[in-house]
């Protein structure tokens, strides 16, 4: 027993006489008047978990210490009262006779500009940053990691300047929103120019910009009228991630065994009566890819990190939305409570989760308040409707023989928005075309613009958020067959040395400008309108005209929408319409300026379109 007790004695001495350090301390700052007076400390050095701490501010108090298996981590918890004095904490780290200070900075909030939320009054315009346009040949290398154009899945040195350099593109098309896909650093080995496997959540990657770019791009983007959206990722870290080192807990990350467990993908699992519990574990704590380890949220301490980390970039940068990548993969208990404190901070702000399902009943199964949830409240306001992007993908190409009623294109879309009951909030639904993840919607081989004019006008009229992926509005084309590479190509002008400049009229053909000037024309017209920012949608069902016709109303302000899936004009009479036109007699297009009798019939286009304004 004695040689015990001198063994340990000795391996506490060791361990005392070992200076603590300090190598990082997160969040780096902090607000006063948060509605959550709590706040997380993560410090991080060597042996810095054996010392005790001393906190000596007016109205802030220590509320907990809390030590992990790992030594050189502490959590320290720190109650702000409402009253506390923007200032200087003071952290004193004793251990023996050593003191580590630690000035830890606590700043006034900021005014409400910003972290304004979105809704289906505004539209999206989504940039994959690496790929849009270079201004800073200064940040494009790093560790080793040279730009390669050449390259489809290589970074090619889009950054943040790149992007300030063409908000008046971006304002002129008529977009009200931004949303970028992750910015925060990506210092993987290859690169990872996608963003998606983050390696410090705190800091935007150095090839990107820096913090102090990213808050001044917002800033910026809202004096131009424009709102910002951004990407963040909670289920999974890169694996070159500083804390993948040391990490602070054995159960920071899910499968630590050192065995690879791959996530199986199997999202249904989470709302099927018969799932298998084995299968629900690995799609929850399976990793994505062997490069992004798979976070454990079910880990007190790293749940309060990330919760904090989404808030610190809100109250930071006045980011004014956040889109949730593989929503349903991390814990949904979790989940949950960072929409309720996220909303609690920022009550109109507005999270959209990526809930990529086949079918409306599981989408709808995400969004706060669903009857089909019996599991608890998700909290999420906005979720992706991915079934209505893969019916729509098919639903506008070209018909080989015309066809109506249920035989028609579009009848697939009508069904699927008939579907819409089981959504509690259909006006909280993100639309796309496509995305970063699939296919582009333009294709190289349409010989003119009807199935991207008719889309768009679809898109922008139909109920929900629309989102459009950068390159649209000039018809750039993919496939990721190959690669995802493919369909996150340069956008032509972006770069000094590009032989075209698709950012001016000059630098696009004849055909680039009429799709550009079509999406213009929708988009800025949009921004004006009551019924689409706010109106309640009404369809018919396509009938043997082959037509599906549609409105949005709000008050006494309505839009008729006419699509003509077949490859002849038709003539579609207007009686069976008089729920929608009441006394009105005549329609505004708004692409052509042509007025129509709306009394009568209307003769639509072969792959035609009408969007009508009333009167």
């Amino acid at each position: 027993m004695r040689r015990i007790v001198l063994s340990l004695f000795f391996v506490l001495s060791v361990l005392l006489s070992q200076a603590a350090e300090i190598t990082r301390v997160e969040p780096s700052s902090w607000w006063t008047g948060m509605v959550n007076k709590q706040l997380q400390i993560m410090v991080y050095g060597k042996q810095i978990g054996l010392s005790r701490l001393i906190v000596n501010y007016p109205g802030v108090t220590v509320k907990e210490v809390a030590h992990t298996d790992n030594p050189n981590y502490l959590f320290v918890y720190l109650n702000i009262a409402a009253n506390t004095k923007p200032g200087t904490v003071r952290l004193q780290f004793k251990q023996g006779n050593q003191t580590l200070t630690h000035n830890f900075s606590l700043l006034a909030r900021t005014a409400k500009e910003g972290a304004a939320g979105f809704s289906q009054a505004d539209v999206m315009y989504l940039i994959t940053p690496d790929r849009f346009a270079n201004a800073n040949a200064a940040n494009d290398d790093l560790d080793g990691v040279k730009i390669n154009r050449e390259d489809p899945n290589a970074r090619h040195g889009g950054d943040l300047a790149g992007i300030a350099k063409n908000i008046n593109y971006i304002k002129d098309l008529g977009f009200t929103t931004v949303w970028l896909n992750p910015v925060q650093e990506n210092r993987m080995p290859g690169g990872s120019y996608h963003g998606y496997a983050i390696t410090d959540f705190y800091n935007i990657d150095p090839r990107f910009g820096t913090n102090s770019e990213f808050k001044t791009l917002t800033a910026n983007m809202h004096k131009n009228g424009l709102k910002v959206v951004m990407d963040m990722i909670f289920n999974h870290c890169g694996s070159s991630h500083w804390w993948m080192n040391d990490m602070p807990s054995k159960d920071w990350i899910n499968n630590n065994s050192g065995k690879y467990v791959q996530t199986n993908h199997a999202k249904y699992t989470l709302m099927d009566p018969h799932a298998a519990a084995i299968d629900k574990d690995i799609l929850i704590n399976g990793w994505f890819v062997k490069e992004m380890p798979d976070l454990n949220q079910r880990n007190r301490h790293l749940a309060t990190y990330l919760i904090q980390n989404s808030i610190w970039w809100i109250e930071f940068a006045r980011i004014d939305g956040i889109r949730q990548d593989t929503y349903p993969y991390p814990d949904y208990d979790f989940m949950a409570r960072w929409c309720r404190e996220v909303q609690a901070e920022y009550p109109q702000f507005n999270i959209v989760g990526e809930s990529w399902y086949g079918r409306s009943s599981a989408s709808s199964w995400w969004q706060q308040g669903s009857a089909l949830n019996k599991q608890g409240k998700t909290g999420l306001k906005t979720v992706m409707d991915f079934p209505l992007t893969f019916i729509t993908s098919g639903a506008f190409d070209y018909c080989k023989e015309d066809r109506t009623g249920e035989g028609s294109p579009f009848y697939s879309i009508y069904e699927e928005l008939a579907q819409d009951f089981m959504f509690p909030d259909q006006s909280n639904i993100l639309t796309f075309l496509d995305n970063h993840d699939l296919d582009r919607f333009a294709r190289a081989d349409d010989q003119d613009l009807r199935r991207y004019k008719q889309a768009l006008a679809f898109l922008l009229t139909t109920r929900g958020i629309p989102q459009i992926y950068y390159g649209t509005e000039i018809l750039m084309d993919g496939k990721k067959a190959k690669s995802d590479g493919y369909v996150r190509t340069d956008f032509p002008g972006g770069w000094s040395n590009d032989k075209k400049d698709a950012f001016t009229s000059d630098g696009r053909s004849d055909k680039q400008n009429e799709a550009w000037n079509y999406l213009q024309k929708l988009l800025k017209w949009r921004k004006q309108n009551a019924a689409i920012a706010n109106g309640k949608l009404v369809h018919y069902v396509p009938d043997e005209t082959g037509v599906y016709v549609y409105a949005r109303i709000s008050g006494n302000k309505t839009v008729l929408v006419m699509l003509n899936g077949t490859n002849t004009n038709r003539e579609v009479p207007m009686d069976r319409y008089k729920q929608i036109t009441g006394n009105r007699t005549e329609g505004l297009d708004i692409i052509t300026g042509n007025k129509f009798n709306i009394t009568k019939s209307i003769s639509v286009p072969a792959r035609g379109q009408y969007i009508l304004e009333l009167n």
